[in-house]
């Protein structure tokens, strides 16, 4: 294994032989003539020969060294060393000693153009909604506790379902029920809501979280909403008031494309919030955990927060995933419950307690290469989108999503941001035909297939559309899935219990350790072309309606 020393001494001694070379030609007499021309394109080759054995050296070193250690920290491991490192030296990896990091070793990154710059601004909008359809297991037509026209506040009760005793959904923001909108057998999509600007909320108990009992700090969350900000594995729903989880993971990471930058959403939320948010967890479980990617555990943010296990992970999409986390901390076996909420939703427990006003602020991400600009916007839960596209596309025949493009929701372009959701990704519409495009690749685009030069390229980033590239086709056994999963699971023998409806299988398969996200990028690698992630769903609902 080459030391940091080492690989700086080789770096600094091919840069100092390039350059010998350069002045070796540079020498030559003029006019150049025929043997001066041969020098200097023989100094050209040998130059080119050695920069790239010194990359395709330092690639295999890397590879086998983290083959060997899955926990050994790459940027510090190969023959060439950066510049970044060369400057400032070592200390670059200070910060993530402190932290113990996981490296996973399988998945696959999609890098898009596109991605948020990291600049916030501030968005409102006039409209906001609660989507019903947000939640699963919900009755496609809730009980509603407001009618069209009714006056509410930020907290404010709006409907509940019967499935889930106790827990009600309330409104984000003051302002007027402006419609509850239907669809099929008067299904209620949408409850819309008209903001007055005031952003006024009703007035919950304040104190310090760890100074409440249990039944106290359950009530505020409840009566409040902020209840709903909690999942509950399995099944991914909302966390059941009848269970008591095994453990509470608070997600700060997410390797999607597209997604959000944990490392600078972090620094944008109260840490004395945070760390109330915290407190108010551990009175309802016996361990919380705090997942970083590898960004957010070099911040400063994490340090200092008490009552908490931090955990960190390193690696390519689905490294990012919290139920893929959850599987290498402590994974769910048949009986098990754990709850899982996102970072900056901690922060809305904690502000909560701290100032007794419920408040669903997202820090949302609107990237894609369509986009004029691709920023960060500081909101509220439910936002409607219209002003944020308005003005900002260069091309209108696009598809918005809110969340990332492997797992989110189609939305139109005056829809509202879903209720989990903290980015919007808008990419081209890919409803044209390529002409022998599965022979003839058109245009250079991620894929996980070895025809592909571009697969290994990692400072590549590729525009991309929603085209599928092919046709459903048999499903066939092929491994796939469980090259780009990085879990101890079979995923594709899985997909096939829950299609002929085999319960015990699909229970021995472990199906409770996942949801749709999980599965989202072998869906997209899939050769048979398999809406896996509506599959699972379906086998999901099926144990749920069975347990």
């Amino acid at each position: 294994m080459i030391t940091t020393k080492f690989s700086k001494l080789i770096t600094l001694s091919t840069f100092f032989t390039s350059f010998s070379f350069a002045a070796f030609a540079q020498q030559t007499p003029d006019p150049i003539n025929a043997n001066s021309l041969v020098v200097l394109l023989f100094t050209c080759v040998m130059v080119l020969v050695v920069f790239l054995a010194a990359i395709l050296g330092d690639k295999i070193i890397k590879l086998v060294a983290i083959k060997l250690n899955p926990d050994a920290d790459g940027a510090n491991i190969g023959l060439i060393t950066s510049l970044k490192e060369m400057i400032l030296g070592s200390d670059l990896s200070d910060t993530s000693q402190k932290k113990k990091i996981t490296t996973l070793n399988k998945g696959f990154n999609i890098k898009l153009k596109g991605k948020a710059k990291k600049q916030i601004a501030n968005y409102t909008s006039a409209t906001y909604a609660l989507k019903p359809t947000d939640f699963n297991g919900l009755q496609p037509i809730p009980k509603m506790l407001v009618k069209e026209g009714a006056k509410v506040k930020a907290g404010d009760k709006i409907f509940y379902d019967k499935g889930f005793a106790g827990v009600f959904f309330t409104s984000p923001v003051s302002g007027e029920i402006l419609e509850i909108k239907r669809a099929a057998k008067r299904s209620i999509s949408e409850v819309i809501i008209k903001s007055d600007g005031k952003f006024e909320s009703l007035k919950f108990k304040t104190g310090s979280p760890s100074s409440l009992s249990k039944k106290e700090v359950i009530s505020t969350l409840t009566e409040s909403g902020a209840w709903t900000l909690l999942l509950e594995r399995p099944f991914g729903v909302v966390a059941s008031l009848l269970h008591t989880p095994k453990a509470i993971y608070i997600s700060a990471s997410d390797t999607a494309p597209l997604s959000v930058d944990y490392g600078f959403v972090l620094n944008q939320l109260n840490k004395a919030d945070f760390q109330a948010g915290i407190d108010a967890l551990n009175k309802l479980t016996a361990q919380v955990h705090l997942n970083l990617d590898e960004d957010a555990a070099k911040s400063n943010f994490s340090d200092g927060l008490q009552n908490v296990q931090m955990n960190a992970f390193r690696g390519q999409h689905p490294a990012g995933n919290v139920g893929v986390q959850i599987h290498h901390i402590d994974g769910i076996s048949k009986g098990d419950v754990v709850w899982t909420i996102k970072a900056e939703d901690v922060a809305t427990i904690g502000k909560l307690f701290s100032q007794g006003i419920y408040e669903p602020t997202k820090y949302i991400a609107l990237a894609g290469n369509v986009l004029k600009t691709a920023k960060y916007f500081k909101t509220l839960q439910g936002v409607n989108v219209s002003d944020l596209l308005a003005n900002n596309l260069t091309d209108e025949h696009v598809r918005v999503v809110s969340g990332n493009v492997l797992s989110g929701k189609q939305i139109e372009k005056d829809g509202f941001l879903g209720f989990y959701d903290n980015n919007i990704s808008v990419i081209e519409e890919g409803d044209q035909q390529e002409m022998f495009g599965w022979l003839v690749p058109q245009y250079a685009r991620p894929s996980l297939s070895p025809t592909f030069p571009w697969k290994n390229m990692e400072l590549a980033t590729f525009e991309a559309n929603t085209n599928m590239h092919g046709e459903k086709r048999a499903f066939v056994v092929t491994g796939q899935y469980e090259e780009v999963l990085p879990m101890d699971l079979f995923p594709q023998h899985l997909i096939k219990a829950i299609i002929k409806n085999d319960f015990e299988e699909i229970e021995g398969l472990g199906i409770y350790e996942l949801l749709e996200e999980d599965l989202a990028l072998a869906e997209f690698s899939c050769t048979s072309k398999q809406p896996l992630q509506h599959i699972l769903r379906e086998g999901l609902d099926y144990m749920r309606s069975q347990s």
